[in-house]
């Protein structure tokens, strides 16, 4: 065989060319498919009344870089909260994705998003700062807290309206709610978001897209 035909023989076809491509562009297209179909929902249910729940109480915790955070660094804030813990064997690594899907649409916003430990003993601010980070948390975006677990409980249960249990129960390990939080600029409560349901993301960002207009 010829130098030519071997060259010939290694070369890619037209239609090789095209099928990797299309390859390609697939995953590309149905992501921004999605997202497209996300941003669409939103703008549909954004223009729907908030409600208010009450007033989250004043509280001061430590975050994961072991700093003072509480209430005077959210204030004048809207802000999203949930409560999880690291060791957690149930729902907390989704509700946990699901607030890091808020990081990318909210990222031009001043929205502040705050996780609570329900087992503040074991999640040290050292133990958080790795948290945070296999969750690509963005700093002085997302804050990870910990501190006595009386105070954690009573904001829980009292502040927040959750149900919650500190583990000292037949299975010994902490039972939280899976809602994540939406708070006002004022304080108050606006809305509770399932993380278990599949639109929690989409209704939580039509709701904080809402307040943003009505409290700028």
């Amino acid at each position: 065989m010829s130098a030519t035909s071997a060259t010939m023989h290694r070369a890619p076809s037209g239609s090789g060319i095209i099928w990797k491509v299309t390859l390609i562009l697939i995953p590309v297209v149905t992501l921004a498919l999605l997202l497209w179909m996300r941003q669409l929902e939103v703008n549909a249910l954004r223009q729907r009344t908030v409600a208010s729940y009450g007033t989250v109480p004043s509280f001061q915790l430590t975050n994961h870089n072991g700093q003072p955070f509480g209430s005077p660094q959210l204030a004048g804030k809207i802000w999203i909260a949930d409560f999880v813990y690291t060791t957690c064997p149930g729902p907390c690594p989704l509700i946990s994705s699901r607030m890091s899907e808020l990081q990318k649409p909210l990222e031009k916003t001043d929205v502040h998003l705050v996780s609570f430990s329900v087992d503040p003993e074991k999640d040290t601010s050292e133990v958080l700062r790795r948290y945070a980070e296999r969750l690509q948390a963005e700093p002085g975006r997302w804050d990870f807290l910990t501190g006595p677990k009386s105070a954690i409980y009573k904001l829980s249960h009292d502040g927040f309206k959750l149900a919650t249990s500190d583990g000292s129960d037949a299975q010994g390990i902490p039972v939280h709610s899976t809602r994540m939080v939406l708070v006002d600029r004022h304080g108050q409560i606006r809305g509770y978001y399932d993380a278990i349901e599949p639109e929690a993301v989409t209704k939580l960002l039509a709701d904080t897209n809402h307040l943003l207009r009505e409290q700028p």
